[in-house]
């Protein structure tokens, strides 16, 4: 009973939050730079699948930032700063990255180095879609810089997507009722987490 009581009380519990939430940010994070890449189109197939309550934008420069440089670090390049303000104003980051050679690639590695010392991403909620199962050092290369950079991985809504060798393009993802399902069920789920998360943190204070 007190396990049931428990269950019914977060479902009430998420859906408070929701209905208080207002319009959820989520920056999408794609770890390759190829025009042809599934991991991108994945990232763009989940920003036209998101609810009405989801906004899901994909960083368009990640291949900008510079080479990570603690010296540059007093005086952040301008393409750092403005990624930096792209995570802060986020409410949770969604991830999609091929494996190479047994591990991520240099564009998403940079792009992590770069939040390392950036206060506003500790905790921050963080769901990683996996676009060939057949890539797990990469995914668990992945998640093991995130936990040690104190990210927030949501495993209910990271999920592993058979994409490689589906030929399907970013509209025959959103077409496909399979894909497109497990698309919505990862979104839906990173909403769900983030919306309990900010309910039980309660209001920030001091209050105005």
């Amino acid at each position: 009973m007190v396990m049931a009581y428990n269950g019914l009380q977060r479902e009430v519990d998420i859906r408070t939050a929701i209905a208080t939430l207002g319009l959820m940010k989520v920056l999408a994070i794609s770890g390759s730079l190829r025009v042809a890449s599934i991991n991108s189109a994945l990232l763009r197939a989940a920003a036209r699948l998101s609810p009405p309550n989801m906004e899901v934008r994909l960083f368009r420069n990640v291949g900008g930032l510079p080479l990570f440089n603690p010296d540059l670090e007093p005086k952040m390049p301008s393409q750092v700063s403005a990624f930096h303000a792209e995570v802060a104003a986020s409410d949770a980051l969604l991830i999609a990255s091929p494996e190479y050679a047994h591990g991520v690639t240099g564009t998403i590695k940079n792009a992590l180095d770069w939040l390392v010392s950036f206060e506003p991403f500790i905790h921050k909620p963080v769901a990683v879609l996996n676009a060939s199962p057949r890539a797990h050092h990469a995914d668990a290369a992945l998640r093991e810089t995130l936990k040690t950079m104190s990210a927030a991985i949501v495993e209910e809504a990271s999920a592993s997507i058979s994409l490689l060798g589906a030929h399907l393009t970013e509209d025959g993802m959103v077409q496909d009722p399979t894909i497109s399902r497990a698309i919505r069920n990862s979104l839906l789920a990173l909403h769900n987490a983030v919306a309990l998360r900010q309910s039980e943190q309660g209001p920030s204070f001091p209050l105005p």
